[in-house]
């Protein structure tokens, strides 16, 4: 007796495996057979790691009785038998879903405004919990947008207060049920305990001078030597800082014109162009990790 079909779903889903024949045979065919519709596909052999990566969105009629979680759960029994066959890490996601993202910011606040900018207008389709910072200085600002602020003070901290800094952070991450941690311009470093929790999950934005200048005003230290390009980078926090899976870059030409006032300003542009695609390309999956560096399936 034939499946009464109603309204239909769309996933994404996502693998890395040993890179072998029949991969997207196998996945496409079964797809098939649970009643999907591919709507675009993308793949990538990586001749240095030998690994094979593969990002497919789908459309599937939703069974009569069977709301969306019950759908996405058989879905991910029927694709289980697959991925153990060819040793696959995979994910499997409800591509309508609104992830939730809390924004961690001190007091540069560029990356902050824009993000929730983007996310009034609908340009990033997430709910915003909680905003934190170890300032006061936008907790006007976030309660403009209707969002919790959270102050976790750091100044002068001890490693003890340190730690229980960190505690309340990671109690928020899960009493919000957070999918993607945000470090819009926070100026903290992550112990190495939290950036293991936050693995894969967290994104962070920073100057593209790395490490050529570090510490305060990079700005100030590229004009000095009179560099001829800017940009910013977003990669996923790790316990090397600055030095995780790169996610996206640019970068923007500048002259002998150019004050150190200039630099700034480009700068924080590019950053903020930078880390909203960075966002974008997570949610949407288009990011698959590999090793130290990124699979990025761009349209």
């Amino acid at each position: 007796m034939p499946v009464i079909q109603t309204e239909s779903a769309s996933y994404i889903l996502t693998l890395s495996c040993p890179d072998r024949p029949g991969i997207v045979h196998a996945v496409s065919a079964l797809l098939v057979e649970a009643g999907a519709n591919i709507v675009d596909s993308a793949q990538f052999g990586d001749r240095d790691s030998a690994r094979f990566f593969m990002r497919v969105h789908f459309q599937r009629p939703l069974p009569e009785g069977q709301d969306g979680g019950d759908a996405l759960a058989a879905l991910r029994s029927t694709l289980a038998g697959v991925a153990a066959a060819h040793e696959m890490d995979w994910s499997l996601h409800d591509a309508a879903r609104k992830p939730r993202v809390m924004l961690m910011v001190s007091k540069i606040g560029h990356c902050l405004n824009d993000l929730l900018f983007r996310y009034r207008t609908g340009q990033l389709p997430i709910e915003i919990p909680a905003i934190v910072s170890n300032h006061k200085d936008f907790y006007q600002l976030a309660a403009s947008y209707d969002i919790p602020f959270h102050h976790l003070p750091l100044l002068n901290a001890t490693p003890q207060g340190k730690a229980a800094q960190e505690a309340r952070l990671w109690d928020l991450v899960c009493d919000y049920s957070i999918d993607l941690v945000v470090l819009a311009r926070y100026m903290q470093v992550l112990s190495e305990d939290l950036c293991r929790r936050l693995e894969g999950r967290a994104i962070n934005i920073h100057h593209s001078f790395l490490p050529s200048f570090k510490g305060a005003r990079p700005y100030a230290q590229a004009y000095e030597r009179g560099v001829k390009l800017i940009g910013a980078t977003a990669h996923y926090v790790t316990r090397d800082l600055d030095e995780g899976p790169i996610i996206d870059q640019d970068v923007e030409r500048i002259s002998h014109r150019d004050t150190p006032e200039d630099l700034v300003r480009k700068g924080r542009d590019i950053e903020r162009r930078v880390l909203a695609r960075a966002i974008r390309y997570h949610l949407d999956d288009r990011v698959i990790l590999n090793g130290r560096k990124t699979v990025v399936f761009v349209d």
